[in-house]
């Protein structure tokens, strides 16, 4: 019996702004089967379209939708420039487009296709972000009346103009809101001092049984993300994140020797060569690479598998910035990962839902798909249209002396 050949025999890319900026790629095949893959790279989105439009839509034309594996090595070895957010961010949209047809052809949803369920839903964590330590309180208490067992806890410090994770929103945050990058000041010291106290008004407000959850944002130096973490172990958090750079994934050690607070770092990283040595040393707890910025579904299993061998798990990123089909995407792959640890779900606005209906809904803490054939994500192009691209760029960050720091 010979298998399928899903040809492809067009592909087009979508960019919409229901709120901020979305890129999708959209390829179809001749038995008028289509898969969607979100594309989007915040604050450079158009450079991704280049990149789909001018060198990778020619290519695809006429290949077989089924062959994912053979795909994804032709546009990650073949191109000879590897590896980049740019590259990989394209590369993840095809494939998972690819899975989304594979899934239809098949007429099951995507984690079946991948070996079936691990879990019955996704554990999710949302953010709660406030002006100082008593507004971020009552945002914690609003996301458990919401269900939320795990939450993401941030608070602006006083004397700091713009403070990572509090913005002019809180359900629909969205950092990249201007044309031209927007300044923020950053004071280590400042910082240092004031988190702690913000956990220790969390613990006795909201008890031992909520989750909570960190984002350093890349703004300390190792020996600083260190007392970080020390200080804060009183405090059980499930994960301090993104401590400080990882481009030299040695910084860890130093982390790692004076702190039993739980480290995730990894929204960044493009490719398994990222984290290699952070896993394979048992450097962090949680790998937090994602669908479109790691080559997708086929790229995020590797890294995944990788990180089982030493006890890593998965908590991979899930801001605004991804739109509802690499969401669906990232829960058909968590439904299946056997070393799942936790998911982010930043709720999209009403509107980006409506441009993007889905199956996958939230109840009690957790994130549950529905068993559509594919990923379960579509995409309205004619409402899509309505919402024309509009430039925005994330902040910067400077020091108290202007010197430019990490965002």
């Amino acid at each position: 019996m010979s298998s399928v050949v899903a040809k492809i025999v067009s592909a087009k890319v979508i960019v919409t702004c229901p709120g901020r900026n979305f890129v999708t790629l959209k390829i179809e095949t001749d038995q008028g089967v289509y898969g969607i893959g979100d594309a989007t790279l915040n604050g450079r989105e158009l450079s991704v379209v280049a990149y789909l439009e001018e060198h990778v839509i020619p290519n695809l034309i006429g290949k077989d939708a089924q062959r994912i594996e053979d795909i994804w090595q032709f546009l990650y070895r073949g191109a000879y420039w590897r590896r980049g957010p740019v590259t990989m961010s394209a590369i993840a949209a095809v494939d998972t487009a690819l899975w989304d047809i594979k899934g239809k052809i098949a007429g099951l949803p995507v984690y079946q296709l991948l070996g079936g369920r691990s879990r019955d839903g996704v554990l999710v964590y949302g953010h709660a972000n406030g002006s100082d330590i008593s507004h971020t309180s009552e945002e914690v208490a609003r996301y458990k009346e919401m269900g939320y067992r795990a939450i993401r806890a941030q608070s602006g410090i006083p004397g700091v103009k713009g403070a990572y994770g509090v913005g002019r929103g809180s359900m629909y945050y969205e950092p990249a809101d201007s044309t031209l990058p927007e300044e923020t000041v950053w004071n280590t010291r400042s910082y240092l001092n004031y988190t702690p106290k913000l956990f220790e008004k969390l613990r006795l407000d909201h008890g031992d049984e909520i989750e909570l959850l960190h984002d350093v944002h890349h703004r300390l130096t190792p020996l600083e993300a260190a007392q970080l973490g020390k200080s804060l172990e009183p405090y059980k958090l499930f994960w301090m994140e993104d401590s400080t750079p990882a481009e030299n994934q040695e910084a860890f050690k130093l982390i790692r020797q004076h702190t039993t607070t739980p480290l995730a770092v990894g929204e960044i990283f493009n490719t398994i060569w990222d984290c290699k040595d952070l896993i394979q040393n048992q450097l962090i707890d949680y790998i937090r690479t994602t669908v479109v910025h790691a080559g997708g579904i086929t790229h995020l299993r590797r890294i995944a598998d990788l990180a089982s061998l030493y006890q890593v798990r998965t908590g991979s990123h899930g801001a605004t910035d991804l739109s509802p089909a690499c969401m669906g995407a990232a829960l058909h792959f968590d439904t299946w990962v056997p070393n799942f640890g936790i998911q982010e779900y930043m709720r999209h606005t009403p509107e980006t839902d409506e441009v993007f209906p889905h199956d996958y809904s939230f109840a009690d803490g957790y994130l549950k798909i529905g068993d559509t054939p594919g990923h379960g994500v579509d995409i309205d192009e004619k409402l899509a249209a309505k919402y024309p691209y509009e430039p925005k760029q994330l902040p910067i960050a400077r020091l108290t002396d202007g010197t430019l720091w990490n965002w």
